[in-house]
This record gives C-alpha cells, sequence and structure tokens, in this order.
C-alpha cells in the first residue's frame, strides 16, 4: 500500500485551487456582468476562487487564444461569446482552431438586438422600413461597433434576406455608435438590447423588432424580424468553453454548477434586467448552438466578403 500513498495524495478533487474565467473584452458590458455573476456562483458552489479575468484585444482573440493554449485541466475557462464564432471566419490567420480547440461546457444566456431607428426615419414597422429603405436606396447609414460586430452582421442578414441598400458606418466600439444614432447623425442601428433598452423606453429611439426567434420578455410588445423574413435569426450569445480534453467529469460538474446558478433568483433578475434570455441545457446542447453560429455567420462573412479592420 505504501508505493500507492503519493498517487493518493496527488488525486485532489477538483478544483482544489483558483479557477481563471478569461473573457476577451473590457470590463463593464453585459458579458463581463453576468460572468462575474456566475463566477461568484461558482466561487459560492465549489469552494474555490473563480476569478473572472478581462483579457481585452484582437476582437476577443487574444483572451481566446490564451485559453486555447493553456493545459486542459478545468483551471482556465473561456467565456465565450458570439465573436468566437464570428472570429472563426473572419481572421483568418487565428493562432488556434475555435471548432477544435475548445469543449462545450455549458450555455449561459442569449441577448437579442434591437432593429431600432432615429425618430427622423418615418417608418413604424419592419415593412415600413424595408419599404422605405428599397424607395431610398444608399441613403440610410447604419452604425456598428466595428467590422463583424455582432450589430455589424445582424444588419448584413438583413440587408442579404430584403436586397435593401444601406451604408455600413463602423465605429470603436458600440457606445460611439450608439451616440451617434441618438444625435440622428447615423438612422439606423441593430444595437444589443441591454445597452439601447433605456433610450427605446424613454422613446428616444423607435424600436421595430427584436432580431431573436422569439420575442423577449422586456420588450414583449415587439414583434420579431423573422415574423416578416422567415429564417432571420441574429443575437448575441455567452456560454462556457474549456480547453479540448479537460476531463468530462470537470465538464459535467461545471455545467451542473452553472445550470444551477441560471436558476437563482439573483442572477435571473440580472439576466431579465438586460433582456436575456438563459441558455441552461447539456454541453451538447451549448455545442450544436455553437456549430450553428459559426456556420451560419461563416456562409455570411464569405458572401459578404467581409473583412477585419
Amino acid at each position: 500500500m505504501v508505493p500507492a500513498l503519493p498517487r493518493i495524495a496527488r488525486a485532489q478533487p477538483y478544483p482544489s485551487r483558483p479557477v481563471h474565467i478569461v473573457l476577451g473584452f473590457p470590463a463593464g458590458g453585459s458579458s463581463d456582468v453576468i460572468g462575474r455573476l456566475m463566477a461568484q456562483w461558482l466561487a459560492e458552489k465549489l469552494g474555490q476562487p473563480f476569478v473572472f479575468d478581462n483579457r481585452p484585444g484582437a476582437g476577443s482573440n487574444i483572451g481566446t487564444e490564451i485559453v486555447a493554449r493553456a493545459a486542459p485541466d478545468g483551471y482556465t475557462l473561456l467565456w465565450a461569446t458570439s465573436a468566437n464564432s464570428i472570429n472563426a471566419t473572419l481572421y483568418k490567420n487565428l493562432g488556434f482552431d475555435f471548432m477544435q480547440s475548445f469543449a462545450p461546457v455549458a450555455g449561459v444566456f442569449r441577448v437579442p438586438n434591437i432593429l431600432e431607428v432615429h425618430p427622423s426615419v418615418p417608418v413604424e414597422t419592419v415593412p415600413e422600413f424595408i419599404n422605405y429603405a428599397k424607395d431610398n436606396p444608399g441613403k440610410l447609414n447604419f452604425a456598428s461597433g466595428g467590422i463583424g460586430s455582432t450589430q455589424h452582421l445582424a444588419a448584413e442578414l438583413f440587408k442579404s434576406i430584403t436586397g435593401v441598400d444601406m451604408r455600413h458606418v463602423p465605429y470603436r466600439g458600440s457606445a460611439h455608435a450608439l451616440i451617434d444614432l441618438l444625435s440622428g447623425q447615423v438612422q439606423v442601428m441593430f444595437d444589443l438590447m441591454p445597452a439601447s433598452i433605456g433610450y427605446v423606453r424613454d422613446g428616444k429611439l423607435r424600436p421595430l423588432a427584436v432580431t431573436t426567434a422569439v420575442p423577449s420578455e422586456a420588450l414583449p410588445e415587439l414583434p420579431t424580424i423573422n415574423q416578416f423574413l422567415p429564417g432571420y435569426e441574429a443575437s448575441t450569445w455567452n456560454g462556457v468553453s474549456v480547453p479540448r480534453n479537460t476531463p468530462s467529469e470537470i465538464i459535467d460538474m461545471l455545467n451542473k454548477e452553472i445550470n444551477a446558478g441560471l436558476a437563482d433568483p439573483t442572477i435571473k433578475t440580472r439576466l431579465t434586467a438586460l433582456g436575456a434570455m438563459t441558455l441552461a441545457g447539456r454541453p451538447e446542447t451549448f455545442g450544436k448552438l455553437v456549430a450553428q453560429e459559426t456556420e451560419k455567420w461563416g456562409k455570411l462573412i464569405r458572401a459578404a466578403d467581409i473583412k477585419p479592420e
């Protein structure tokens, strides 16, 4: 029995030391807010610190590569976002393959974008907007937080289905884009609901529809775009992934606790306030979503010949 003792001593239960959750964007956005809440939840339930680590840069690719190169031991997690699915095609020389380098753990939430216009645009509905855009080709400017952002691709998907001609005005961040939309410098934006919902409720922006396949509980009066354009869906999702070959028992443990966190009243209340919908489910369910999103945005990026800045 003596030779077996060192091996038994080394086999400590997971987690036995702090865990890092890496997000490839700066602090302050909805991904950061919910990520930190979930990190706190996991720390309380699993008895070790879960450190939320912002590593912004290159459209989230810097933080993602850090996790891709980490040991597959459950101590470095990726707070994955829809940007990861977009970047898989948008960037040609990544130091990792998102679909091959990571294993899914759990979905966390999906946030709608809102098709919204400055009040000077004389439309009230999606069909009116399409007709107005077709009657005024090239005269409407749509803003986004940058080339390849979810705001940009939501608009490009809309253009590809309807055939409308709108000019893209990319900004270095969605906050600057939203400021110019409010002032009327640009006329249209497919903005994330958490950023725009206050201006919509105050009447400073006119919402036409949400981009998700189902209506939002936060703005239930708004229709979905796919009611007018069947098959249209564009939104921002967040979840947790780990380096490929992470032990399945660690993935299952994290999945169980993340799903439990999504049922917690504090986290549910915060998600509802953001207009978000939970993505609770098994790892394979999240993996299927990631694969579908990567394929969908990849086709659009190639068809529209979108290049990064």
